[in-house]
């Protein structure tokens, strides 16, 4: 299969199954994250994952993500075999929102942005955009650690934007943010969805309503529905 000349462009229109998993099992130590798995994700769709705490949400996003490395089973994400090194190549072409951000407390935003774009070849004329498109501009310049944790989920999110990565994977994308920040989010993953893309989020809660998206239900390590 052919692959992108960089990490940062956009969807690919011909890529219609975005994953697919087989068997897949992941364990740390003796204890198993996530039991003979078997999914299959298409692309322009947006896909919620649920389940009690524990049940392996977070593992299934850093198995997709190509950060957990399965014991047994096969499966492929962008066209990447997840079960050998192709894995790692696969992190570079997925954008993820996790609970914690990899950015300098010490940097401004758009300094973090711009930095971030420079070490991985994405768009740097896109950050002051970006940082507009979630309401950052006025505090674009301060430094992150004087954000609150809402707004520094939103420079997050900006980098996202900046990507513009085939494949989101993202860890309660709704946490920590207002009912504005909330509209936010499922705006520009509705504007994903258009574009092409496929998001894939987990979830404690009831997503807002303007939130369309496919349940995948897992208990125990195990996907026990998926449904629209």
């Amino acid at each position: 299969m052919s692959r992108r000349s960089s990490a940062n462009d956009f969807v690919r229109a011909d890529l219609v199954t975005v994953a697919s998993l087989c068997d897949v099992v992941v364990t740390t130590g003796s204890f198993p994250l996530l039991s003979g798995v078997n999914l299959t994700l298409e692309s322009s769709t947006t896909y919620v994952i649920s389940g009690p705490n524990g049940a392996g949400k977070t593992s299934l996003l850093r198995l997709l993500a190509g950060l957990e490395v399965p014991s047994r089973g096969s499966g492929s994400v962008l066209g990447f075999d997840i079960c050998s090194t192709q894995r790692r190549e696969l992190r570079r072409y997925v954008g993820w929102l996790g609970h914690e951000t990899s950015f300098y407390p010490d940097l401004s935003p758009v300094e973090n942005l711009l930095f971030a774009a420079r070490t991985t070849g994405a768009e740097a004329a896109a950050v002051p955009s970006a940082l507009e498109r979630v309401g950052l501009t006025h505090r674009a310049r301060v430094p992150l650690k004087s954000l609150s944790a809402g707004q520094q989920r939103r420079v997050s999110l900006a980098w996202l934007l900046v990507r513009r990565p085939q494949l989101w994977l993202m860890d309660e994308p709704f946490a920590s943010l207002d009912d504005e920040g909330r509209a936010l989010v499922s705006e520009l993953i509705g504007s994903a969805q258009t574009a092409g893309a496929t998001v894939v989020l987990t979830s404690h809660g009831a997503l807002p309503a303007e939130t369309h998206a496919t349940s995948i239900v897992i208990v125990g390590g195990r996907i026990v529905e998926v449904a629209p």
